[in-house]
């Protein structure tokens, strides 16, 4: 049995999405359109992920908590976590680190976290969409510290991704490669340009969702069955090394 997946998504928390998208709006449409196993990654911050818990935990679905850091490179890499506290306590070190450049909500957008009503419980002091002072080659060792894996982002597009930084996916310690296609194809100025190597890495699509009519819309089919996947059964954490043993079943070009 494959579990209907999807590991970038984002809130309210994010600047450049829409207010109106909550957790609570997040994880009921996504188990509205089949999704059972969700993360939610806003950018270099997982202060909506407490929210997030008890609501995938209402809702049936396995959660994956996490963030799309940004490199000092400015590469987008999904940072993912099975365990709540592992996620915020990584939370907690990606702010010691963030660029100190405050937000400004009339210009930039509104960087709010809420309870799993809706609730706003505080808003975010720094732009979250500034880098990290963290390189792509030590994000995955720095992730690895808290129990989490990492999954170099729409590394096909043509900003914030390994291509459009790089010029190429590099090497390292990826769990997956996630692309906009399978197969994945370099863009460049707005048109395909070439093959793009992913060097062998599982690939998985995901949705990036910035707004509600996002969701769902690029989900990927984890080969795994709930039990072995979440083996404390519905509303507990999932098991992390499962996660990483079905996305090596995923296809690599």
């Amino acid at each position: 049995m494959s579990l209907p997946a999807d590991f970038h998504n984002h809130s309210c928390l994010s600047p450049c999405g829409s207010l109106d998208l909550s957790p609570r709006l997040l994880v009921d449409t996504a188990a509205a359109r089949g999704l059972k196993v969700l993360a939610l990654t806003d950018h270099n911050s997982s202060l909506n992920c407490p929210a997030f818990a008890t609501l995938c935990a209402r809702r049936g679905i396995i959660p994956v908590y996490g963030m799309e850091a940004t490199t000092n490179e400015e590469i987008h890499v999904l940072c993912l976590f099975t365990g709540l506290a592992a996620c915020l306590a990584f939370n907690d070190y990606a702010y010691s680190i963030l660029t100190p450049f405050p937000n400004n909500p009339e210009k930039t957008g509104d960087q709010v976290y809420v309870d799993e009503e809706d609730n706003i419980l505080g808003e975010v002091e720094y732009y979250l969409v500034s880098p990290l002072d963290l390189s792509v080659d030590d994000i995955g060792a720095k992730a690895a510290e808290y129990g989490g894996i990492v999954i170099p982002a729409h590394v096909d597009r043509a900003a914030f991704s390994m291509f459009s930084q790089l010029g190429a996916v590099v090497a390292g310690p990826w769990a997956a490669v996630e692309c906009t296609r399978i197969p994945p194809a370099a863009m460049g100025g707005g048109s395909v340009s070439a093959p793009l190597d992913t060097l062998g890495y599982p690939l998985i699509t995901s949705s990036d969702a910035h707004y509600p009519e996002h969701i769902a819309r690029r989900p990927f089919e984890l080969d795994i069955e709930a039990e072995e996947l979440q083996p404390g059964g519905p509303g507990t954490e999932a098991d992390m090394a499962a996660l990483a043993r079905a996305l090596e079943k995923r296809p690599r070009r």
